[in-house]
C-alpha cells in the first residue's frame, strides 16, 4: 500500500511472507502506515500459504523512529488523540492474534512505538546498531500503549528503566541481555543470513504446532483489545498538554 510518504508492502515466497514498512522520516509511523500495517498483518496471518512472517523496515540505518511528530502536533482533541495512539494498539493486537510466528528483522535504532513493534514479534534478530529508547516521557506522554508488549517481553524492571530514563539509548547488547532480542549480529549481512535461515526452518515446520506455540506464548493477553484502547486514551489526552506541544516543537527545531 503506497502513500504520498511511505508504504507498507508484502511478498510471499516458499511459505515465507515478508512485510516491509517505510517512511522517509526514519521509518516513523503516521496513522495511515499504522492502519495499513495492522491490516496487512491480519490478511497475511489468514493466508493458508503462509508458514512464517518476517517484519522489517526499509533502509539500513533506522528500524523505526516511532510516532510521527507531525501527526502528534496536529491532534486537536482527545478523540483524535485516542484514534492516533489506537493505531499502535491495532498493530500490536494484530501481531498478537496472528496465528503465524513473526520474526523481527531489526537493522538499526528503534524509538518508542518501534520498540513496541519489536517486543510484539515472536523472535527478534538485530544488529549491533539496533539500540533502543522509549522516549515518550521526555515529551510528556509515556509509553502507555506499547508498554504491555515491552513489559511482557522484557519484564517490569527493564520496561520501567526504559520508560523512566527516557533520553538514554540502551545498546543492542543490553536489549539482548534483557530479552528483547534473541540474537545480535555485527553486520546487516549476518543479520539477513540469520533471519533467512530461521525463516526457512520455520517454513518447513508444522503449522499446527507453531500456531499452538504462539497461543501459549501469548497466554494471558486476551484483555489487550480493551487494555491497549484504554492506554491509547491516556496518551491521547496527554498529547494535548502544553508540556507535550512545547517539547515536540523544541525537538523538531533541534532536528532542523
Amino acid at each position: 500500500m503506497q502513500h504520498s510518504e511511505g508504504y507498507v508492502v508484502h511478498e510471499l515466497e516458499h511459505g515465507i511472507a515478508t512485510i516491509e514498512f517505510s517512511h522517509p522520516a526514519g521509518n516513523s509511523l503516521p496513522g495511515a502506515i499504522l492502519t495499513d500495517l495492522a491490516q496487512t498483518i491480519n490478511n497475511v496471518g489468514l493466508d493458508s500459504r503462509v508458514r512464517v512472517i518476517i517484519l522489517k523496515s526499509a533502509g539500513d540505518k533506522t528500524f523505526c523512529a516511532g510516532a510521527s511528530f507531525d501527526e502528534l502536533t496536529a491532534i486537536r482533541n482527545e478523540a483524535e488523540g485516542k484514534q492516533f495512539f489506537n493505531g499502535f494498539a491495532l498493530v500490536i493486537n494484530a501481531m498478537r492474534k496472528c496465528h503465524k510466528l513473526i520474526i523481527g528483522r531489526v537493522q538499526g535504532k528503534a524509538v518508542g512505538g518501534g520498540v513496541g513493534l519489536i517486543a510484539a514479534t515472536d523472535y527478534a534478530i538485530a544488529t549491533e546498531e539496533a539500540s533502543i529508547k522509549l522516549s515518550e516521557l521526555a515529551v510528556g506522554i509515556g509509553p502507555f500503549v506499547v508498554g504491555p508488549a515491552v513489559e511482557r517481553k522484557m519484564g517490569v524492571s527493564s520496561y520501567s528503566q526504559l520508560a523512566i530514563d527516557a533520553t538514554q539509548w540502551r545498546s543492542a547488547d543490553w536489549a539482548k541481555r534483557h530479552g528483547l532480542y534473541a540474537e545480535v549480529h555485527k553486520t546487516t549481512l549476518e543479520l539477513d543470513d540469520s533471519v533467512a535461515d530461521l525463516a526457512d526452518k520455520l517454513a518447513h515446520s508444522s503449522p499446527e504446532a507453531m500456531a499452538q506455540l504462539k497461543k501459549v506464548f501469548w497466554q494471558g493477553t486476551d484483555n489487550w483489545d480493551t487494555l491497549l484502547s484504554e492506554r491509547a486514551a491516556i496518551s491521547g489526552k496527554l498529547v494535548l498538554s502544553d508540556f507535550t506541544k512545547d517539547a515536540i516543537a523544541n525537538f523538531k527545531a533541534r532536528a532542523k
